[in-house]
């Protein structure tokens, strides 16, 4: 039997590991790739910064060479200059006269013609541009820095470079997807064997897995699995020991109770027929010894002297008879109560053997309970008594023998507490052998009814303080009268229990 499971809450929503990998690198390499275009638009700038400076230098120079050609030629030999120079490195020539005419115009660079870059681009990587100009009686010549072939070169390199760290992104990416679902595919075994183990296959055992990690959560999922089902099976053998001990008890109690109404019925035909019947044989023996005694009629001294013979034994046999009943069944139990049966058992016991000093004690038990016991406990505490009695009297050779009721407040309701305490040799070391059924046999008729009983030895057999203590609870039915007495624990005697 298997304690009821409580339902196994749901894993908690969210990606796997799997995916947790794929979304960490991709967000490393992103910022990788990120950091590298960053780099590459500063290296941009930087360039177009130098593209910048560098065509300044030339055109400060271009300007001391127009001064002195305009200076001896006019306008007209400055613009065949112009024409014959062409286009100046990174700079844009513009020429116009008084009017504002645009005279003259650098030609468009030749080198990635009809391309530029985008705008966004260009305003994130150009530093303020510097416009040189230079006054003219004529008009005016201006010149000023033109770095956008610059500009989509580094545009070009960044496209390049993108697509590269894309291209390298995406294969990491595919790689890492391969690698890491190969890595974890152990795992997916693990999640099936704990599912199984969910289901209830505690037998259930993973195979050996690859990597060391994987290989160790392995052999602690099989070590997990055998200990659940060891303990699994400890329980179950503990239950079916447990039930086989209940149906043990439950068939002993049946038994007891069948024994217990066998000796009542042997108890009652002995005492209302054999009892009678061996009544009768005394009277009619005792008549008959009247009829032949010498100086009657009918004297006959041999027949008187044998029906005094039978009279004599069935006298005899009506005493054995009448002493054989307490030990089948206590007749009294069934009209006087467990108070006035006890105090016969004792009173049978007392003539039986005068030497041993029997006092019985029922303390503050009151007499109804005394009477209305249920007879089931009021039998099992007078057999308590009886063996405890019997055992002080025929094997200890106790000289005081006190036997105390009461009654106890327990945690879960009142109990009928039970103590036997003698003065005897105490109990011999093997005195639970196999054979020796009587106490161990009231010990388990306790416990079937719900009470314990204890046996212990008082002190060290040859002391001033030895004996035995045979000590029992019993749990009482509740009651609805008020003013029960407060319990009272019976006396006891330091002692070393004997445990079974």
């Amino acid at each position: 039997m298997s304690p009821p499971s409580t339902p196994t809450p749901a894993p908690p929503g969210g990606p796997g590991l799997r995916l947790r990998i794929q979304l960490l690198l991709a967000t490393l390499m992103s910022l990788f790739v990120v950091a590298l275009l960053a780099l590459q638009i500063d290296g941009t700038r930087r360039s177009v910064q130098e593209e910048i400076v560098a065509g300044n230098r030339v055109a400060g120079q271009l300007l001391e060479r127009v001064s002195w050609v305009y200076r001896r030629g006019g306008p007209d030999t400055l613009l065949d200059f112009l024409a014959a120079l062409g286009r100046v490195r990174a700079n844009e020539i513009t020429l116009v006269d008084a009017a504002g005419r645009e005279l003259y115009r650098s030609p468009p660079s030749t080198y990635k013609a009809g391309r530029a870059a985008p705008d966004w681009y260009a305003r994130l990587v150009m530093p303020p541009v510097q416009r040189q100009v230079i006054r003219l009686s004529s008009g005016e010549l201006a010149v000023e820095a033109d770095p956008s072939r610059a500009i989509l070169d580094g545009w070009d390199d960044l496209l390049r470079l993108g697509g590269l760290a894309a291209a390298a992104l995406l294969l990491l990416n595919l790689a890492v997807f391969w690698f890491v679902g190969r890595t974890l595919r152990p795992f997916s075994t693990i999640l099936r064997g704990l599912a199984r183990l969910e289901g209830g296959d505690y037998a259930a055992r993973l195979p050996a897995l690859p990597g060391q990690e994987a290989a160790s959560i392995g052999l602690a999922v099989n070590r997990m699995a055998a200990a659940v089902e060891d303990q699994l099976q400890a329980r179950l053998q503990a239950y079916e020991a447990e039930r086989s001990l209940a149906e043990s008890r439950e068939l002993a109690r049946q038994i007891e109770l069948h024994t217990e109404r066998e000796r009542r019925d042997m108890a009652r035909e002995l005492h209302d027929e054999l009892g009678q019947s061996v009544i009768a044989i005394r009277s009619l023996a005792q008549s008959l010894s009247h009829r032949l005694a010498p100086g009657t009629a009918q004297a006959d001294a041999t027949g008187h002297q044998a029906a005094g013979l039978i009279s004599s034994e069935a006298a005899r046999l009506y005493d054995a008879m009448h002493s054989l009943l307490p030990r089948l069944t206590p007749l009294a139990l069934d009209t006087l109560g467990l108070g006035d049966a006890l105090a016969d058992l004792v009173q049978g016991a007392r003539q039986r053997a005068a030497e041993p000093s029997i006092t019985l004690t029922l303390g503050d038990l009151p007499a109804e309970l005394s009477a209305d016991l249920p007879a089931e406990r009021a039998l099992a505490a007078y057999r308590v008594v009886q063996e405890a009695l019997n055992n002080a009297l025929r094997h200890a050779g106790a000289t005081q023998i006190r036997i105390e009721l009461a009654l106890q407040a327990g945690a879960s309701g009142r109990q009928l507490s039970i103590c036997v305490i003698d003065d005897g040799r105490g109990l011999p070391a093997d005195w639970q052998r196999a054979g020796h059924y009587g106490l161990r046999g009231l010990r388990e008729r306790v416990r079937s009814l719900g009470g314990e009983m204890t046996v212990l030895n008082r002190g060290v057999p040859g002391e001033a303080e030895h004996g035995v203590v045979v000590a029992a609870t019993l749990p009482l039915p509740p009651v609805t009268s008020d003013g029960v007495p407060a319990a009272r624990t019976p006396s006891t005697l330091p002692a070393k229990e004997l445990r079974p």
